[in-house]
């Protein structure tokens, strides 16, 4: 179950935060695309001040995240956040238009770098090629993707791993099945 109150969780703040942060924005970028003072941004990202849903909203929209990655699964017991995200856990991210479903592992966003699990549905491609200021390990649990990265092609199946350093990339999962990947990205971009 999602928390109603986002901001009384502990890492809200941290959160937007890394995420700002990872977009090289500073406070004064981020609070002018609010329309907030910078003084009210830093208690948010101190966990001093609790935005509004209204608020929340523009941070996603801001960050380029969706709202979902704002909020905090509290049914786990205290002793578990910040380090163990129970599979039915997980933060959903993005909005799974394109054929691709994915999920954070990572219990937040404030270290060096994120875990993702990724589903490409059967019959899916990325819209256009994407380029990223990131490094990315990518390990294939099942299924089969198609991978141009840098120019290069490869097709890569259940137990390979793959690279990306930042480099122009795209994927299509042209099979029937769905494929299914684990993620290390560095920063945290999500």
């Amino acid at each position: 179950m999602l928390h109603s109150d986002p901001a009384s969780s502990r890492s809200l703040g941290a959160d937007i935060r890394a995420l700002r942060k990872a977009r090289g924005m500073k406070l004064t970028d981020l609070a002018a695309a609010l329309k907030r003072s910078v003084g009210w941004l830093s208690q948010v990202e101190r966990d001093k001040s609790a935005p509004s849903i209204t608020d929340l909203r523009g941070i996603a929209q801001a960050l380029g995240v969706p709202m979902s990655m704002l909020f905090v699964n509290t049914s786990a017991p205290a002793q578990e956040l910040g380090y163990v995200v129970r599979a039915q856990d997980r933060r959903s991210m993005g909005s799974g238009d394109d054929g691709l479903i994915e999920a954070l592992l990572s219990p937040d966003l404030t270290d060096d770098f994120e875990m993702v699990h990724s589903t490409f549905k059967p019959h899916s491609k990325i819209e256009k090629p994407t380029q990223r200021p990131t490094q990315e390990v990518g390990y294939m649990v099942s299924g089969k993707l198609d991978l141009i990265i840098g120019g290069r092609r490869f097709t890569v199946g259940q137990g390979d791993s793959f690279r990306i350093k930042g480099e122009l990339h795209e994927w299509a999962n042209p099979y029937d099945d769905p494929a299914i990947a684990i993620w290390v990205i560095a920063p945290p971009v999500y």
